[in-house]
């Protein structure tokens, strides 16, 4: 067949649905007899509950019931990943609370508004105890225990043997503590769910719609908890209003809202409003790390030494245990770096639980890596640019084993660093920053440079099923898109494969009565594995058709071929063509449908890489950041469709830009969040962001069919660490080095202010050395993509 659609820009199949209203989310779902749902939430980080009087909410108009957890007797559910098995999270607070937003109790009723009023009726009797709100000070020998059977707040942790031994013979040593501050995931759609109970005369034992990434994951932790077999369990999820991380497995609210609708047989339904999201589901990020690398005169790398604690928030959450895999993981970065010792430690504390960003622990690396080698610059008196292609990992060393366990499948990391800078006119700007500092001037110019690796798919394989029918084709898979373009992508192979036009082609997702199995959505791993998935099975589908119709046109199956016009015909014979719709109908003639489904298992993990380059403008009498350009060169492999791709580019730049310059959650010394609305926390708008200059190499991998890689959280790994050298870039005649995201204008001003004076490096919490050394059956790469 002529004019293959891969690689070429396609408009999206999905975005007619979004754009004319004909969206469907969990909040319009119109189900008969539907109950709605409310929590009443702790205001205290940390309490013991002396009792919960629910009586005068209960006795509310418009109110069905009002439960504690006492009252409901809920399963505790299998946590997404679990840190420490000793810190299990009820569904609803049972004896304390340990974190402000915690729900302690339920209110059912008739209508939302009957739920809104109930809810302040509730009295929750707390006894405070005692509050660690920050990750570094809950490690110290008299910080209140959040568990305090465990005897710390370590719910997790490792040292590598080797530790400073890795610098020696360093000429040069810089040091830094960096904070990779804690963020919000701010999907455009909360969490919500809506339950209908089922029964043993019905298909299934529950209903649920949920708003989630994985919704095979949802229907497996729900059957686990009520002891479900899965099949009785059907989870659906319609359009899913941004996931970005914070929506993956289920979660303790679903399960109160299985047991409600189980208990009460009816429908009920729970949507999170915006400040509930802002302090219950998990935020990203959470890191504080103790960074020192060593170097010769010459810029040559000796070694790394890294001590890193990740906060898990209240009850484990597992973003501070990424702190312990995907940070480490990727912890090498590009670079040839002969020697690294890494600890990290998983800290407890008072604040909403920590779970999976953009990203998932790789922006974490790249930020901490890519920052030390711009301090080594400085020190060096070196340009940053000539030190990362110094020591650059060589196209001739791949596939390459790095010393933190990952195998890197392909890469040539110079080639879309050096076309970057090409397109950022790396030069001129740096001619121009120059003349604005010889003139003196007010706003000056910064340009930061990022080069950055990450590991994405790998793990378990990916279900698809492709299928023929007589009016075009159906494409079932386990993935679940949620604004990444999945249905295009996957009709485009199905396209390229069988000829049959985009508007053809059906695409079936996120519901586990349709779909048999899946992973879901994370680690940006669709198309790499689940369009592998896809391609498979239309291959398959393409080889049973050209029996079919190598029978009916009395040809040799090797010579059948799909045409121009997207039918089944005899290379070479013009005349000699069969319909789909022919080929559908004789396979039903013999008892099969024209389908087929494959269970994709990939190679391994692939490893997209790119570089970036920021240019902002820095007001020196306020401190005020404005970017001004970023240029983004992310290579994911083949790229089948440029505009999803751009898209994803985009997409993540503005996350990653706004960690370094604005966005960042906050508590006070009493675990009270003090950015529990989008009033306090500071989200851009696209008013603040600057065009995106995103272009793509090509490197493909040899792990899948595809050639592809993941791009959904690229270019937040590499914008974060490219806006941040910018910033200090701006400010490195006055001999500032270091400023901790979000470069704020008052930090910028204090870093100012501060000059050569300020001091970048304390030592780590002494917990470090305590710690159990590093086994050799530590979590490998396939383990460290979430």
């Amino acid at each position: 067949m002529v004019g293959s659609l891969l690689g070429t820009e396609v408009q999206r199949v999905e975005d007619p649905d979004l754009l004319r209203g004909r969206g469907t989310y969990i909040g319009n779902l119109s189900v008969e007899g539907l109950l709605h749902i409310g929590f009443v939430r702790s205001h205290v980080a940390h309490a013991e509950i002396a009792g919960i009087d629910t009586s005068a909410a209960a006795s509310a108009p418009g109110v069905v019931g009002a439960y504690s957890a006492a009252d409901l007797r809920l399963p505790v559910p299998a946590p997404f990943v679990e840190v420490n098995p000793q810190v299990a999270r009820p569904p609803l607070a049972t004896d304390r609370v340990r974190f402000v937003g915690e729900p302690v109790a339920v209110i059912v009723g008739e209508s939302a508004a009957a739920v809104a009023d109930a809810l302040e009726l509730v009295d929750v009797d707390y006894r405070e105890l005692p509050v660690v709100s920050d990750l570094e000070r809950a490690l110290d020998d008299d910080a209140e225990r959040q568990f305090p059977e465990l005897g710390s707040n370590i719910a997790a942790g490792y040292r590598d043997r080797a530790g400073d031994s890795v610098l020696d013979g360093a000429d040069v040593v810089v040091r830094a503590r960096i904070e990779n501050q804690r963020v919000a995931v701010v999907p455009l759609e909360g969490n919500a769910v809506a339950v209908e109970p089922g029964g043993p005369d019905e298909d299934h034992d529950i209903t649920v719609h949920v708003s989630t990434q994985m919704p095979h994951g949802v229907r497996g932790g729900l059957a686990e908890a009520f002891g479900f077999d899965a099949d009785r369990v059907r989870v659906i999820s319609p359009h899913v209003g941004g996931g970005f991380g914070g929506k993956a497995g289920a979660i303790p609210e679903h399960v109160v809202a299985v047991g409600l609708a189980l208990k009460l047989g009816r429908p009920v339904r729970w949507v999170e409003g915006r400040s509930e999201n802002m302090q219950g589901m998990p935020h990203g990020r959470g890191q504080v790390q103790y960074a020192e690398l060593g170097l010769r005169r010459d810029g040559e790398i000796v070694g790394m030494r890294c001590r890193v604690v990740g906060d898990c928030g209240a009850y484990a959450g597992f973003g501070g245990s990424l702190a312990l895999g995907p940070t480490r993981t990727m912890a090498q970065a590009v670079y040839d770096i002969p020697k690294i010792s890494y600890d990290g430690i998983a800290s407890l504390t008072n604040t909403t639980p920590v779970g999976a960003f953009r990203g998932a622990g790789r922006p974490e690396a790249a930020a901490m890596v890519e920052r030390m080698m711009d301090l080594a610059a400085a020190e060096l008196e070196m340009d940053p640019v000539a030190l990362r292609r110094k020591n650059f990992l060589v196209p001739d060393s791949f596939p390459y084993r790095t010393l933190t366990g990952a195998t890197y499948d392909s890469g040539e990391y110079s080639v879309p660093f050096d076309e970057a800078l090409r397109l950022a006119g790396y030069e001129e700007l740096r001619a121009e920053q120059a003349r604005r500092l010889a003139a003196g001037e007010q706003r000056l110019l910064g340009i930061g440079v990022s080069a950055y690796v990450e590991i994405t798919g790998g793990g378990a394989g990916e279900y698809a099923e492709v299928e023929v029918h007589s009016e075009g084709a159906r494409i079932r898979v386990g993935t679940s898109a949620h604004g990444q373009g999945h249905a295009t992508a996957f009709a485009m192979i199905v396209n390229d494969a069988l000829g049959i036009p985009l508007e053809s082609i059906e695409f079936v997702q996120s519901d586990t009565a349709e779909v048999p199995r899946g992973g879901g959505t994370g680690g940006s791993r669709s198309l790499q594995i689940g369009g592998s998935a896809v391609r498979e099975a239309g291959a398959k589908v393409l080889q049973r058709a050209k029996e079919i119709a190598a029978s009916r046109l009395e040809a040799n199956v090797d010579d059948i071929e799909v045409t121009d016009g997207g039918e089944l015909g005899v290379a070479g014979v013009p005349s000699a063509t069969v319909a789909w719709a022919d080929l559908v109908e004789a396979a039903a003639g013999q008892g099969e449908r024209l389908a087929a489904n494959v269970d994709f298992a990939p190679d391994g993990a692939t490893f997209p890489f790119g570089g970036h380059v920021s240019v902002v403008e820095v007001d020196v009498e306020t401190g005020y950041v404005t970017p001004l350009r970023h240029i983004a060169v992310d290579d994911c492999g083949r790229v089948l469709n440029p505009m999803l791709v751009r898209g994803q580019q985009h997409g993540g730049a503005a996350q990653g830009i706004a960690q370094a310059l604005w966005e960042q959650v906050t508590f006070d010394a009493d675990g009270n969040p003090e950015t529990a609305t989008l009033a306090d926390y500071t989200i851009p708008s696209a008013a603040e962001l600057p065009f995106f200059e995103a272009s793509n190499t090509e490197t493909l991998t040899p792990l899948n069919p595809l050639g592809a890689k993941g791009i959904g959280e690229s270019a937040t790994v590499g914008s974060t660490p490219a806006v941040q050298n910018a910033v200090v870039d701006a400010l490195k005649h006055l001999g500032v080095r270091h400023v901790d995201m979000p470069t704020t204008p008052e930090r910028v001003w204090r870093a100012i202010r501060e000059g050569s004076s300020a001091t970048y490096w304390q030592e780590p919490p002494a917990a470090f050395a305590s710690l159990p050394a590093r086994s050799d059956d530590t979590p490998d790469e396939e383990e460290a993509v979430v």
